[in-house]
């Protein structure tokens, strides 16, 4: 159930940010959803790879500045999404960048106002 609802929180922050930011478009709610599955996908086996070369390639920088590291890997793993998927449209990465950080926002307050849910 917890995994049914952090989908639907993400798919929320990726049609919000559509919504608001230019250049970072997706063509209903529905294709939010998609978009979601296939990012949280990527995420889920690619993201902590990426981390851990970051690691090594910054010689452990990347993990004092975790946040930072975070954000550009899923600009990265966003601008990977929109090449696996005609749902998701990005001009370019500095838009994917921007949307990471407004997707990371509003999932965090959404789960944030979600009583119970961590």
């Amino acid at each position: 159930m917890r995994m049914l609802i952090s989908w639907l929180i993400l798919s929320f922050g990726v049609w919000v940010t559509a919504a608001i930011l230019p250049g970072f478009r997706v063509k209903d709610f529905r294709s939010a959803i998609i978009v979601a599955a296939i990012f949280g996908l990527l995420n889920f086996f690619l993201g902590w790879l990426l981390f851990f070369v970051f690691t090594v390639m910054t010689i452990g920088l990347a993990w004092l500045f975790a946040f930072i590291t975070r954000w550009i890997i899923n600009a990265i793993l966003l601008a990977v999404t929109d090449h696996f998927t005609d749902h998701l449209s990005i001009d370019r990465f500095s838009t994917a960048l921007l949307a990471g950080m407004i997707i990371s926002i509003v999932a965090g307050v959404t789960r944030a106002l979600i009583p119970g849910f961590p």
